[in-house]
């Protein structure tokens, strides 16, 4: 018996973009889950990263903050890194590491605005900034690294920094590494990271 084809099936429609009316009431609503399925739609929305940005200020359920930063890593843009970096400054422990796990998540969208980050006068934002490092470039990261041993004034931030570069440093960070060790003589715990450094990218 010859063979009977099924009848194919024609393409449904597209599924309709996320209305940003309906999107800015459910941000709004005393509903954990209103806030948290609107965040969810966010990034396909157009709008989206205006509506998050001013929801994700206002946010106090960590449910619904991290379905905005993952809405915020979807976008993936500079201006989403930047309304994710703005979190690095929260008082709150979970929101910092939300923010950090997002800006990980879009490297390209976070790389541009390290420089600023690396030179804020907070010691906090500059030594989670260290960390951002290790998702750039290793060129990009050595670059900002050394350039931050020359003039930063804390040795936590200095051996956040050391500890990056001891992973992904090249020769041409070996003289900032020696002039911080000079820069902070009495620091043993310092002196010891920077020493593991310096033989780490010796030996590449």
């Amino acid at each position: 018996m010859p063979l009977v084809r099924k009848p194919s099936l024609a393409p449904g429609p597209a599924p309709a973009e996320p209305d940003a009316a309906q999107l800015a009431a459910a941000f709004v609503s005393a509903s954990d889950e209103a806030r948290w399925s609107a965040a969810r739609s966010a990034a396909d929305a157009p709008g989206g990263l205006a509506l998050l940005s001013a929801a994700l200020a206002r946010e106090t359920v960590p449910r619904v903050r991290e379905a905005m930063f993952t809405a915020l890593a979807r976008i993936g843009t500079p201006d989403a890194a930047a309304v994710a970096a703005r979190s690095l400054r929260s008082d709150d422990a979970a929101e910092r590491t939300a923010a950090l796990d997002a800006l990980r998540a879009m490297p390209a969208a976070a790389a541009g605005h390290l420089p600023q980050l690396l030179a804020d006068p907070d010691a906090d934002i500059r030594l989670l900034a260290c960390d951002l490092a290790r998702n750039v470039a290793a060129a990009d990261a050595n670059r900002l690294l050394t350039d931050l041993l020359k003039r930063d004034t804390a040795t936590n931030v200095c051996a956040a920094a050391v500890e990056v570069l001891a992973e992904t440093g090249d020769a041409a960070a070996l003289p900032a590494l020696a002039e911080c060790a000079a820069r902070f003589p009495d620091d043993p715990f310092l002196a010891f990271a920077i020493q593991v450094a310096r033989d780490r990218v010796g030996s590449r």
